[in-house]
């Protein structure tokens, strides 16, 4: 990728320095001590250039290191900036469930527990409603033979997850029109819907004998409550005897996850799969990737212009790790990768030097002044380029 040089500024603090050699005043070589301009990393602010001089005898000449200066390699990686941000590790937010049927509650879970597929996670006139994965709710009864939906597909998925037999799933199937509930001619099933088969309600009557309900074969909406994993069950809201139609428990993730109320400028660089490191309290650091940048922008607290930027949520998924399994909720800091330049030469910024001309140079420790390139700052490196420069070329920086 091509590089910029990059000019300091007109109002950079500026000396000329006179390098040391023969010959009257106009053919001596010039360098300029100039501060590096603020950059993406906040440490950069701090980092001031110096100016390294010898003695010229020559093009092939070498001069002695001074003191306060140290000879590096140059090295060839990936360079990154990155902004961090503050985190809550925890659970992530909890969502609130409400009951799918009439009846009265007889029994809920403890918070805290976990749930997973084909387990109860509450009972209602001392029948169990259990949990099945998927997208979205169910929303009529499935009984009559031939029923093409979504629904369907959640049922039988769940069904055969269990291990009950579904049998075969129809490619084609008839369905009833829009305006009519006579069935349509046979026509191609999508492939995220079934068919409610003979096979299907088998299966449903031998999973309801099973769970200690009447073996109808029919699923009623609220017969199961459908979220898209396993829950852990954050609080209860109800107590047995309540009725069954109203909030009964919120839920959340069972896996820790680390949310980010991020400003939304922040956000608009985070995207889902990005790499990040999260930062624990007792500064050990693991790694985790974005999962989801939130849609929905929240307005800043407080009163009107005092409240700060608004901000959306970035929820991000971590490396299991023992760390994290004996904390329930902290604060935590989030590296984001901003920009990456892979595989590119970086020498510490302390190795620039100011040319007079304009631009900046490394002094190759025994060797020559090498103009240079710049590009990506980041972490006290700077990404460069010049005539002659590879990985492992020592080149002289500050101490």
């Amino acid at each position: 990728m091509p590089l910029t040089r990059t000019v300091p500024p007109a109002d950079a603090e500026t000396q000329v320095i006179p390098l040391a050699g023969r010959g009257p005043a106009p053919h001596r070589r010039y360098l300029t001590r100039a501060v590096v301009p603020a950059v993406v990393v906040a440490g950069l602010l701090a980092a001031a250039l110096v100016v390294w001089s010898g003695r010229d005898t020559g093009p092939a000449s070498t001069a002695d290191e001074p003191a306060g200066v140290r000879s590096v390699a140059v090295v060839k990686q990936d360079l990154s900036t990155s902004q961090s941000l503050p985190g809550t590790l925890g659970f992530g937010a909890a969502r609130l469930l409400k009951g799918g049927r009439s009846g009265t509650v007889t029994w809920l879970p403890a918070p805290g527990a976990s749930v997973r597929r084909g387990q109860q996670l509450y009972r209602v006139d001392d029948r169990p409603v259990p949990l099945f994965y998927g997208g979205m709710p169910l929303f009529r009864p499935l009984r009559d033979l031939g029923t093409v939906g979504r629904d369907v597909r959640i049922v039988a998925d769940n069904l055969h997850a269990l291990g009950y037999d579904v049998g075969d799933r129809p490619a084609f199937a008839a369905r009833p029109t829009r305006s009519s509930s006579t069935p349509a001619p046979a026509g191609p099933v999508a492939r995220d819907e079934s068919v409610l088969t003979a096979a299907l309600r088998d299966a449903v009557k031998r999973w309801q004998h099973d769970l200690g309900v009447p073996a109808t074969g029919t699923v009623e909406a609220g017969d199961v409550v459908v979220l898209v994993g396993a829950v852990r069950v954050d609080s209860v809201a109800a107590q047995p005897g309540d009725s069954a139609d109203a909030p009964l428990l919120s839920v959340t993730r069972t896996a820790k996850v680390v949310t980010v109320e991020a400003n939304v400028g922040d956000a608009a660089s985070i995207a889902p799969g990005d790499a990040v490191t999260v930062h624990l309290p007792d500064e050990s650091t693991i790694g985790g990737r974005v999962t989801a940048v939130g849609q929905a922008v929240k307005a800043a607290e407080g009163d009107a212009g005092t409240g700060g930027p608004p901000t959306v949520t970035v929820t991000i998924a971590m490396k299991s790790s023992a760390a994290t399994a004996r904390i329930s909720v902290a604060d935590v800091r989030v590296d984001f990768a901003a920009e990456t330049h892979e595989g590119v030469l970086v020498v510490p910024v302390g190795a620039l030097l100011a040319l007079s001309e304009g631009g900046y140079g490394v002094q190759v420790s025994g060797g020559d002044l090498v103009p240079v390139e710049t590009g990506l700052f980041a972490q006290g490196l700077v990404e460069v380029r010049g005539d002659g420069l590879h990985a492992g070329t020592p080149v002289v920086t500050t101490s």
